[in-house]
């Protein structure tokens, strides 16, 4: 995409080629990942439901995970794709810096509490004895994965913010063939190997995670692309630079560690549910990973097209596409729901989800299809808002409606009124339609778009006065 692009004519054609090539290479990296999660809960579900449930469970744990280190994924998106736009290869460089040293601190945190401390990791995620026994063991050595996991995100959080999508894409296809083929050797003990089960499926996960790494750095290296292996750049910060970094970086982080830890009690609650029930939810966020991951790459690619238009000093173009990108994506993920549910029944059974886990099940999947269009369109304004510079309301909006609203009304209908589980799930929703308004109020008064570079910030007074005008 070139300079040209940025005009204030909207040219729908270039848009729409420009936002397929860069999210349908990550939207398919990102599935063939989560694919990857189904198909190991696939072939753990011969174990029984108490494995897949402690499965389910442990992969909860490395979603808070993942809400510890994306706040920083979101602060260097911002930078490295504004600093794209207006050709600052010292900013990218700096900032992919920044952004690597916070994301790795996360990860040996997290690494550190599966391999010394799964026991209690899985008490706070269940009750139920045999399912904890179960998870502690898979984490024990899951754990290891996580630094590599972690490592690889940051490298394809720079590739991505600068327009270099497939890089990651085929790296993520070789970790994922490494992935099955290791499930299959390792969890039933195939070509000489012990039968480990569920642990065999935790190694096989963290080969893969060394897969990854090493296919990133190969083919960068390949391809001669420069910000990856310019270390001496990673780290020229100065007291302003940082400063800079985390003051934006700060509200997206408080954003997602808190809704984090929020995510974490609503899952301790569903947690305390029947073992069909948390067999159930375990499948399901296994499918849901399929819709977030197949978004991912159309709120990644918004991140980049609307964040390089800000830096590059064109914003009443940034501000016309952001308004195309909320409805689009909300009719592509509309379109994603009803085809996981066409299919619904094959794979929940194969999932090893029969009787009434598979009715449970079912109802989880109709709760989410019907909430999820207005949740990622929420999200898709969110994450443009942070990449045009606003990090803050969003922010606020989700970690308010969060705690006054959603919690309450999980904890006091799953712990006080002891309500069905799909009266719990339904309460997880309850502030998202709310939130849609105000974040479309947000979108169409232009007050989102903060550039953190000079030709940006020179063109800033003559697009708010324009907005004025228009108001």
């Amino acid at each position: 995409m070139d300079a040209k692009e940025c005009s204030p004519r909207f040219p729908w054609g270039s848009f729409l080629k420009n936002l397929a090539a860069i999210a349908l290479p990550i939207a398919f990296q990102n599935l063939l990942t989560t694919t990857a999660s189904m198909v190991d809960t696939m072939m753990v579900a011969p174990l029984g439901e108490l494995s897949v449930g402690a499965l389910g469970l442990c992969a909860q744990f490395s979603s808070l995970m993942f809400s510890g280190y994306w706040g920083f994924v979101g602060g260097g998106m911002l930078f490295i794709s504004q600093y794209w736009g207006s050709s600052e290869d010292d900013g990218i460089e700096r900032s992919y810096g920044m952004t690597w040293v916070c994301m790795m601190t996360v990860a040996l945190v997290f690494g550190c509490l599966a391999v010394f401390t799964p026991g209690l990791v899985m008490k706070i995620y269940t009750d139920k004895t045999a399912i904890q026994e179960i998870g502690a063991s898979y984490l024990r050595i899951v754990g290891f994965a996580y630094v590599m996991q972690v490592f690889s995100m940051a490298m394809s959080c720079l590739l991505r913010s600068t327009e270099r999508v497939r890089i990651p894409m085929v790296a993520s296809i070789a970790s994922v063939a490494t992935n099955l083929i290791l499930n299959w050797v390792f969890i039933y003990g195939h070509l000489g190997a012990p039968a480990m089960g569920i642990r065999g499926a935790a190694l096989a996960t963290t080969c893969a995670a060394a897969v990854n790494v090493l296919s990133i750095y190969l083919l960068a290296w390949k391809s001669g692309y420069p910000y990856l292996f310019r270390v001496r750049g990673h780290f020229r910060w100065s007291r302003e630079h940082l400063k800079n970094f985390f003051a934006k970086c700060f509200p997206i982080l408080c954003n997602e560690i808190l809704v984090g830890i929020g995510n974490m009690a609503i899952n301790v609650t569903l947690g305390r549910q029947p073992e069909h029930v948390i067999a159930a939810v375990a499948v399901f966020r296994t499918l849901e990973g399929l819709i977030i991951g197949f978004f991912a790459g159309f709120s990644n690619a918004a991140s980049v097209l609307v964040g390089k238009c800000v830096g590059a000093g064109e914003l009443d173009t940034a501000y016309a596409r952001a308004k195309r990108l909320v409805y689009l994506c909300s009719g592509v993920i509309l379109a994603a729901n009803l085809a996981l549910f066409a299919v619904h029944r094959p794979i929940l059974t194969r999932m090893s989800l029969s009787g009434a886990s598979y009715e449970a099940g079912v109802w989880l999947l109709v709760i989410y299809g019907a909430a999820s269009v207005i949740r990622m369109g929420n999200w898709i304004q969110n994450d443009t808002y942070r990449a045009a510079g606003d990090a803050v309301y969003g922010t606020v909006l989700e970690i308010v409606f969060m705690y006054v609203l959603v919690l309450p009304c999980v904890l006091l209908s799953g712990f006080v009124l002891h309500l069905p589980y799909w009266a719990i799930f339904l309460c997880c929703y309850i502030d998202e339609p709310i939130r849609y308004v105000l974040m479309q109020i947000h979108l169409y008064s232009g007050k989102w778009v903060k550039p953190v570079t000079e030709a940006g910030m020179a063109a800033l007074p003559g697009f708010l006065e324009g907005r004025r005008r228009k108001a």
